[in-house]
């Protein structure tokens, strides 16, 4: 029940987001750690996180290539045009 809730009230919430978001808006949903299903625990195992990126000049939809949750960051500082050091490949360009 309690994660069902939790997923209503962010659905809830993101109803309320979406309209707000201008063109060059880029919005990016993901997880802080994956869950392995054969794992016996639940915290930080193995699994890819899920991840969604969605904008409204978007004009259609894809699957990213596999990557790293430091493309993450990689790709927010590629979107403001923030020069950096930091490990990861930005995805930006392989958005539609």
């Amino acid at each position: 029940e309690g994660y069902k809730r939790a997923i209503e009230d962010f659905d809830y919430q993101l109803s309320g987001l979406l309209p707000l978001l201008k063109d060059d808006d880029l919005l990016i949903i993901t997880a802080d750690h994956g869950n392995d299903p054969t794992y016996e625990g639940t915290d930080h195992t193995r699994e890819y996180v899920p991840l969604l990126a969605y904008s409204p000049s978007f004009t259609g939809n894809g699957v990213l290539p596999v990557g790293h949750y430091a493309d993450i960051s990689a790709t927010i500082a590629d979107n403001f045009g923030v020069d950096t050091a930091m490990i990861g490949e930005s995805f930006l360009d392989k958005l539609i």
